[in-house]
């Protein structure tokens, strides 16, 4: 008779610890604060970018997307730019370089 030895034995998980459990739940707590903060800095851009471009929210979008991908810059970190932009009127030169580019393009 044959043995049933060649199959394979189904993954038992161990019941977590409310420790492990606990460590889970704060990783993700930080995540999606991370997140939260970061959709409110990119959509405080599309703002600015809406507020001294005069273009339309998505057109905002786009451009920021844009900008991003062509200077290979993240897209938080250029809307953290042009929210500066916003406070300051500085912005650095190949992320302005990019923007003045691309509006050029739309007037």
């Amino acid at each position: 008779m044959h043995s049933h030895s060649h199959k394979l034995p189904v993954a038992v998980q161990e019941p977590k610890s409310p420790a492990d459990e606990i460590e889970q739940l704060q990783t993700k707590v930080t995540q999606l604060e991370r997140a939260v903060h970061s959709h409110a800095v990119i959509d405080q851009a599309i703002g600015v970018v809406v507020a001294t471009e005069r273009l339309t929210p998505a057109e905002a979008w786009d451009l920021l997307c844009e900008t991003s991908m062509c200077t290979n810059t993240k897209l938080r970190h250029v809307a953290d730019l042009a929210v500066t932009l916003g406070v300051t009127g500085n912005l650095t030169a190949d992320i302005r370089k990019e923007l003045a580019r691309r509006l050029d393009g739309k007037n």
